[in-house]
C-alpha cells in the first residue's frame, strides 16, 4: 500500500488534483486484495501444496538457520544455529521485486547467540534475538536492513547449567497488554535424576517426585515487555508442565498464547516392558498448547496420547499406558500431533491473500523426528490446524505443505533434505518458510480465486495423509525398518556398556579393551553379534594390546536394543563400519542358541 501512494502524484500536469486523490483512494482500497504477486518456481520450489497455492525460492544455502521474521516493508531476519564470530543474524532484502533475495547480510554482536540460537522476532520496532542465555534486541529505523543501533540485553538466564540444557530454548511473545513470554525448558527427559544417570535416565528409572526442575524450569514466565536487564527472577510464572516450548504466538484474534512442545522420548529404550517399539514410536504426543495463565500441562507426571485423546500417567511415575491417576488433574492440548513429530513454531495468519479458512487456525512447522527406530521418522511437514467458528479447534489437522523430506522413507534423520523450523506471515499475506538443515526459505502464494476455495482444493494434500510414510500411521509389522538405531543405541550403550568401556569407547587400558578403532568393532559383525549375546572370557587382543577381562553374556536385551548398541559403536569411537540390523541379530540368536 505504501509503495501505491508513492507511486500517484497529487499534482498532475492538468491541475486536476480532485480526480488524482481520488484515483489515490481507489488504489489504496483496493491494492492489498490484489497485490501483484512474484512468479513462482516452475516445481514450487519442490512443495506441494493444496490447489490455487504456489511457491518460490527466496534464497538457498544460508547455513543450518532456525527462525525466521519478516518486517513489515518485507524484509527477512533469519536465525542461524550456530555462528562461532557472533554474526548469527541474517537480514534478507529483495531489491527488484522479484522474489528472490538479491541483498543478503550478515550481522549481529551477540556473541551468546552464535553458540545456540533460539529465537527471533519483531516488536515495537525491535528487532529480537535470543539464545539459550540471552535475549538481545536492536532498534530498526525506518528503512534500515540491518540496525545500527547498539544492542541492549533484555534477559539474561543465570542458571548456571544453562550452556548444557538445550531444552532451554526462548522464542518469545508478546501480549497486547505490554507482556514479553519467555519459556524455561526441562534439562532432563522425564525429570530423572541427572546427577546420577544424565538426561536420560537408565531402563526401568523412575521420575523423581515431586520434580524439582518445576520450581525454575519446563514453563513460562512472563516479564514486563519495556524493561532491560531481566533475570527470571523478575518475572512471575505464567504456567507450568511444558518441558519444551520451541515455538510460541500470541493470538489477537482471542487474546490468548499459544505454544508448541516437545514431548519425552524413549519409552521402550527405558520401559521395555510396559511400551512395544511401536507404542514407543507413535507416543507420546507432540502438542500445540492454548496457554492461559495458571496452565499445567502435566510434565513429566502425565502426556497426552493422542490415540486414546487423553492424558496418562508418564511410566516414570507408576503409569502403564492406560492408568490415569493424578493425568486427570492436567490441561489438555489444542490438538496432539503423532509421538516426536518435533513441532517448532506456530503461525496465526492474519493476512488477507490466502482464503479467508486460513484466518481461522494456526499453522504449525514439523521438523520431524529423530526417536521412531525401528520405524520411519516422521514429521517434516507444514501443517494447518483449523479452528471453528467458535475460535476452538476442530481437533483435525490439515497437510499443508509437503516435499520437504524428498525421499519416500525417512530412515534416518539425515535421510531427510530439508526440516521445516520457521514461520512467518509478510506484509503482502504471503508465507514464509524456513529449515534446519541447508537454509533454504520459501515463500509460499495463493494466486487461485479466494471465494471458490473449498475441499476440492485439498483433495491431493488429504491423500498424502496415508501414501506417504514419514506422515502416516506405521503398521506395526509391516512398516519396521531392521536397522539399528543410533539414538536409541547411545542410551543403551551408557547403560550396559559404558562402565567397562567408558563413555569414550577407550576402555580401562587393563582388564576392559578399547571400542575406539578397534577391529573386532569395525570387522566381522557376525563375530560382534555373537560376542554381545553371548560373552566372551579369555585372551583377546585388540588395537596391538592383550586383555584378560570377562563380557558378561546380553541375550536379555532384545534384537533391535542390541542392533542400536552396535550401529552406534560402529557408527562412533572412530570405527565408521556399516550399522547393524535386527534381523541380523536374530539370525545369530538362533544359530547359537541350537550349538548351546
Amino acid at each position: 500500500m505504501k509503495a501505491w501512494f508513492k507511486s500517484v502524484s497529487l499534482n498532475s500536469s492538468n491541475g486536476s488534483t480532485v480526480v488524482n486523490i481520488f484515483l489515490v483512494v481507489l488504489l489504496l482500497c483496493s491494492c492489498e486484495p490484489n497485490v501483484e504477486l512474484p512468479p513462482s518456481d516452475p516445481d514450487n520450489g519442490g512443495l506441494f501444496l493444496p490447489g490455487g497455492f504456489e511457491a518460490l525460492t527466496v534464497t538457498d544455502s544460508l547455513g543450518k538457520t532456525r527462525h525466521i521474521a519478516v518486517n513489515g516493508n518485507g524484509d527477512i531476519y533469519a536465525q542461524l544455529m550456530f555462528a562461532d564470530d557472533g554474526e548469527g543474524t541474517i537480514a534478507l532484502r529483495d531489491r527488484d521485486g522479484d522474489g528472490k533475495a538479491d541483498s543478503i547480510v550478515r550481522f549481529g554482536d551477540y556473541p551468546d547467540e552464535g553458540k545456540s540460537a533460539t529465537g527471533i522476532t519483531l516488536h515495537d520496532g525491535y528487532l529480537y534475538v535470543s539464545s539459550r542465555k540471552m535475549v538481545y534486541r536492536n532498534r530498526l529505523n525506518e528503512g534500515e536492513l540491518v540496525p545500527s543501533g547498539k544492542t541492549e540485553i533484555v534477559l539474561t538466564d543465570k542458571d548456571p547449567k544453562v550452556d548444557t540444557n538445550w531444552h532451554t530454548t526462548k522464542p518469545l511473545a508478546f501480549d497486547e497488554q505490554g507482556n514479553m513470554y519467555v519459556p524455561f525448558g526441562a534439562a532432563s527427559d522425564a525429570c530423572q535424576d541427572m546427577e546420577k544417570y544424565g538426561p536420560v535416565g537408565i531402563p526401568g528409572g523412575h521420575g523423581l517426585d515431586p520434580c524439582p526442575e518445576l520450581e525454575t524450569h519446563a514453563g513460562i514466565w512472563r516479564f514486563p515487555a519495556d524493561r532491560l536487564g531481566l533475570t527470571q527472577a523478575d518475572g512471575k510464572k505464567y504456567a507450568t508442565g511444558i518441558r519444551s516450548i520451541v515455538g510460541m504466538e500470541w493470538n489477537p484474534k482471542d487474546n490468548n498464547l499459544y505454544a508448541v512442545g516437545n514431548g519425552i522420548d524413549n519409552f521402550h529404550t527405558v520401559f521395555p516392558d510396559l511400551f512395544t517399539q511401536w507404542q514407543a514410536a507413535v507416543l507420546p504426543s507432540e502438542t500445540l498448547m492454548k496457554v492461559a495463565e495458571g496452565t499445567d500441562y502435566g510434565w513429566p507426571y502425565a502426556y497426552y496420547d493422542q490415540i486414546q485423546g487423553k492424558n496418562v500417567l508418564q511410566p516414570g511415575y507408576g503409569g502403564d499406558g492406560k492408568k490415569v491417576g493424578r493425568a486427570s488433574e492436567f490441561d489438555n492440548p489444542v490438538i496432539g500431533f503423532p509421538g516426536h513429530w518435533a513441532p517448532m513454531d506456530v503461525m496465526f495468519y492474519h493476512g488477507d491473500q490466502f482464503p479467508e479458512r486460513y484466518n481461522k487456525g494456526a499453522f504449525v512447522a514439523l521438523h520431524g523426528s529423530t526417536d521412531r527406530a525401528p520405524y520411519p521418522q516422521a514429521g517434516y511437514i507444514i501443517c494447518f490446524v483449523p479452528f471453528d467458528d467458535k475460535g476452538k479447534a476442530t481437533g483435525e489437522y490439515e497437510v499443508f505443505a509437503d516435499g520437504f523430506a524428498r525421499v519416500d522413507t525417512v530412515a534416518n534423520t539425515s535421510d531427510a533434505v530439508y526440516r521445516p523450523m520457521g514461520l512467518s506471515t509478510g506484509p503482502d499475506g504471503s508465507l514464509y518458510v524456513s529449515e534446519s538443515n541447508h537454509g533454504r526459505i520459501w515463500r509460499i502464494m495463493y494466486k487461485g480465486d479466494r471465494t471458490d476455495f473449498g475441499k476440492d482444493q485439498l483433495v491431493s494434500m488429504e491423500k498424502r495423509k496415508t501414501t506417504q510414510t514419514y506422515i502416516k500411521t506405521p503398521d506395526e509389522k509391516k512398516d519396521i525398518l531392521q536397522k539399528g538405531d543410533t539414538y536409541a543405541g547411545r542410551i543403551l550403550y551408557d547403560t550396559y556398556c559404558a562402565a567397562c568401556h567408558q563413555g569414550d569407547g577407550k576402555g580401562d587400558n587393563n582388564r576392559f579393551p578399547p571400542l575406539y578403532g578397534s577391529e573386532w568393532v569395525a570387522g566381522d559383525e557376525n563375530r560382534l553379534i555373537d560376542i554381545v549375546l553371548n560373552g566372551r572370557n579369555g585372551d583377546i587382543t585388540v588395537v596391538g594390546k592383550t586383555y584378560n577381562g570377562l563380557m558378561p553374556r546380553n541375550d536379555h536385551l532384545d534384537d533391535h536394543a542390541i542392533a542400536s548398541i552396535l550401529t552406534y559403536t560402529r557408527k562412533r569411537f572412530g570405527n565408521g563400519a556399516s550399522p547393524v540390523s535386527a534381523s541380523t541379530v536374530a539370525e545369530i540368536r538362533t544359530k547359537t542358541a541350537n550349538k548351546k
